[in-house]
């Protein structure tokens, strides 16, 4: 009797499905039930693992992407991997924008994926020039048979979280999910889970997480879009100088603005008290959890399912790197234990 071999066709197949899972120490003094999505588990350790597949999928079946053809796209780091990750196993080339702002591993990342990666300045308008959206619309004409992705403008963005995540954690919760706490870049992430969620139960606050120096808070509070707003930050893929229309802002309910450090902070601490290996923007969820429960806004029978990004492994060079926070003046007297844990024997 011949036995099948049971392997996956390709690391595609790997993505979607990641667990949920319970956060205890980090969150012991706190008021209600945490669990963490991890989306580092994604074959591609970040959640644009699923939009890169289905947004490409979808390219494919409405016939605008071909054999031969060039994906472009606008990144922070981690759709440009998932998206170079995509066209090795498909066969396309892939050309990436990216800001400055991106980690040295994120851009090595890119580059040991196949792709060409441009480097883009970050604190500039997003309608410079030399911004990485428009870099990317400029690469997307010159270069012949190009698909440019748009992930920023892109409805499908929101489709794809619709279709795999917002199910998944509703599964995984068994319905008694009553809050979802998630980042907010491109905002597809929280709008298409949160678009789903709130469909099977209209009463599911869906909290979104924002940067100092970025405009989605007040532009949801007040529909106006206030440049005075905009200053840099150092924190990746949260927040924005622009208004994606891949954000959905009628199913979110409110905003939450965490800090560089303490979202730093919050990395770090998620790595020694949970084991979680989580990148900058997961600490910058774990972060606001924190100040929410400080607002009161959990109560102790809430289900809080907070969103993690993406892999720690992403940030070496920087949040889990003494000298780059000792850098940014990150750190202090009273975060001493964290660094000299090295000792080199002679």
């Amino acid at each position: 009797m011949e036995h099948k071999i049971n392997a996956y066709d390709s690391v595609l197949d790997l993505i979607g499905n990641t667990p949920l899972i319970k956060l205890n120490k980090l969150t012991a003094n706190l008021q209600g039930n945490f669990y963490a999505k991890v989306e580092a588990f994604n074959p591609g350790h970040s959640t644009k693992d699923r939009i890169a597949s289905y947004i490409i999928d979808q390219a494919e079946k409405k016939g605008i992407l071909k054999e031969g053809n060039t994906i472009i796209e606008t990144t922070s780091g981690n759709t440009g991997y998932s998206l170079a990750m995509v066209s090795i196993i498909k066969g396309y080339d892939c050309i990436l924008a990216v800001s400055s702002k991106s980690s040295a591993d994120k851009i090595d990342m890119l580059r040991s994926m196949g792709a060409k990666v441009y480097v883009c300045p970050a604190h500039v308008s997003a309608d410079d020039p030399r911004s990485y959206y428009e870099v990317a619309k400029r690469l997307h004409k010159e270069t012949e048979g190009s698909v440019y992705i748009n992930q920023y403008f892109n409805e499908l963005n929101i489709d794809a979280h619709y279709a795999s995540t917002g199910p998944e954690i509703w599964d995984q919760t068994n319905g008694r999910i009553t809050h979802l706490v998630a980042c907010s870049g491109t905002g597809g992430t929280i709008s298409g889970i949160g678009r789903y969620l709130k469909e099977k139960n209209s009463d599911v606050r869906v909290i979104g997480v924002d940067a100092f120096g970025s405009v989605l808070k007040k532009y949801h509070e007040t529909g106006e879009f206030d440049n005075k707003e905009i200053y840099p930050y150092r924190i990746e893929g949260l927040g924005k100088n622009l208004i994606p229309t891949s954000t959905d802002f009628s199913v979110i309910d409110e905003f939450i603005k965490v800090t560089d450090e303490e979202s730093a902070h919050s990395a770090r601490e998620l790595a020694r008290t949970e084991g979680i290996f989580a990148g900058y923007t997961s600490g910058a969820a774990m972060q606001a959890i924190k100040q929410l429960d400080a607002l009161g806004k959990f109560d102790k029978d809430s289900n809080i399912v907070v969103v993690f990004p993406d892999h720690g492994s992403r940030y070496m060079s920087k949040v889990y790197s003494d000298k780059w926070m000792e850098d940014q003046g990150f750190m202090g007297a009273e975060v001493e234990q964290e660094t000299h844990s090295v000792q080199f024997i002679k």
